[in-house]
């Protein structure tokens, strides 16, 4: 039987509930709450509202310039990205969070830690497998994996009957997650893939049709791939997201509708908001392109998903998220510059992009006169190059094979060819 519980706290509905609960099923236990803000936004009355449901204390712990800093730029870094769409706003901040709960329980002198994330979700898993990292002592307690309560509308009359104050309805059921890179909503009508998003579910972003009629245009400076100002204003990483986030929300910019694959084995529909996130990956990457060159590039390209993997499996403290980090942080050593992005109406369109180190380089491919390249020096090229498909095809006509593609009309040439350059 735990003496003291160290729970996750966001004063949402899961966790609104889990205090009551676990004071319950554990007699004489003291809950303390970890509330870790990220910038989701205002947190005054949490510690007030823990305490009011059971909890002993509720300590706020401010991580929002480390999540910017450690987390969210060292994975656009890697240009991970998710099921194609999702820049993992939720996934990024549950090794944090989980990390800073342990911290608290240490403190405190927890002999467990609990958390409200479903049976179903892939927050389980990236809670508990930073507890196995920091705190394999420690009893987990997952209470969506033992109560009764089977829904949300479950959970909504649990709070109802015991005064607990929420703000979910069961008119507006969205599960939702905030933080300074995004906002999620799933539940309720998103169930239903089929189903177009009410406009009034959207809090970030204004929509598209109602985004301004002008363009605006906003100009994002990196040094190592790091972002570093905007609009010539340096910015320390938490004021630099929060002003993206700002410029691509009144512009419509970084709403994103997906079914995703979770990693518990379902697919699941989650809207996501991502202004800022959308904003920097999309000018990170096109700084990487003038920069890059090709081969590194294309690698670069292959650990992006598997990077996005770990993330999403919560695989944050491991060896193999390390590695991948030291293969980006040499790919970023030259990736200084700025890119210029337009933004009209939800739509994010490169306009210019500079780098001291750019590969790019007009005397080569101008086609204007110039005195660098020679054309002449292409065709030895193309001779090698194409090699391979040459002696296929000159073998293939000694055994008279008819060619994969269709008859040649041109004569089969004769083997005496092949020696010639």
């Amino acid at each position: 039987m735990p003496r003291k519980i160290a729970l996750a706290y966001s004063g949402g509905l899961d966790t609104s509930v889990i205090v009551p609960w676990l004071k319950e099923q554990y007699p004489g236990a003291q809950v303390y709450c970890v509330a870790a803000d990220i910038g989701q936004g205002d947190l005054d009355g949490v510690q007030e509202k823990a305490v009011a449901s059971g909890a002993e204390d509720c300590v706020v712990v401010d991580l929002k310039e480390e999540f910017v800093r450690d987390f969210i730029f060292p994975m656009m870094r890697a240009g991970a990205i998710y099921n194609r769409k999702y820049l993992l706003g939720t996934s990024i901040a549950r090794p944090l969070i989980a990390r800073a709960q342990v911290e608290v329980a240490r403190q405190v002198g927890a002999d467990a830690l609990a958390h409200g994330c479903t049976g179903k979700g892939n927050d389980q898993v990236r809670f508990e497998l930073t507890y196995m990292t920091f705190a394999p002592d420690l009893q987990v307690i997952a209470p969506w994996r033992m109560w009764n309560i089977r829904s949300r509308e479950d959970a909504i009359a649990y709070a109802k009957a015991r005064n607990i104050p929420i703000v979910a309805t069961v008119d507006k059921i969205y599960s939702r997650d905030e933080n300074l890179f995004h906002l999620s909503h799933e539940g309720g009508g998103l169930e239903d893939p089929n189903w177009e998003p009410k406009e009034d579910m959207f809090v970030l972003t204004t929509s598209p049709e109602n985004a301004p009629d002008a363009a605006e245009y906003v100009t994002i400076g990196f040094e190592g791939g790091t972002p570093i100002s905007v609009n010539g204003d340096r910015h320390a990483p938490f004021d630099l997201l929060s002003a993206l986030n700002v410029i691509g929300a009144r512009n419509g910019v970084g709403r994103i509708d997906l079914v995703e694959d979770r990693l518990v084995g379902m697919k699941s529909r989650g809207v996501y908001e991502t202004p800022g996130g959308t904003l920097l990956y999309a000018a990170h990457s096109e700084l990487e392109q003038l920069v890059l060159d090709r081969r590194t590039l294309a690698a670069k390209d292959l650990l992006a998903p598997r990077y996005a993997d770990l993330v999403y499996e919560g695989r944050w403290w491991t060896t193999e998220r390390e590695a991948y980090d030291a293969f980006v942080d040499v790919t970023q050593e030259r990736i200084t510059g700025t890119v210029t992005l337009k933004l009209y109406k939800g739509n994010v369109i490169v306009a210019g992009r500079q780098s001291a180190h750019a590969i790019y380089d007009e005397r080569f491919v101008t086609f204007g006169e110039d005195n660098v390249y020679q054309q002449s020096d292409a065709a030895g090229f193309i001779r090698l190059y194409g090699l391979p498909y040459r002696v296929r095809a000159l073998k293939d006509a000694e055994m008279g094979h008819t060619p994969r593609w269709g008859t040649a009309d041109a004569a089969e040439p004769s083997p005496a060819s092949a020696t010639q350059p």
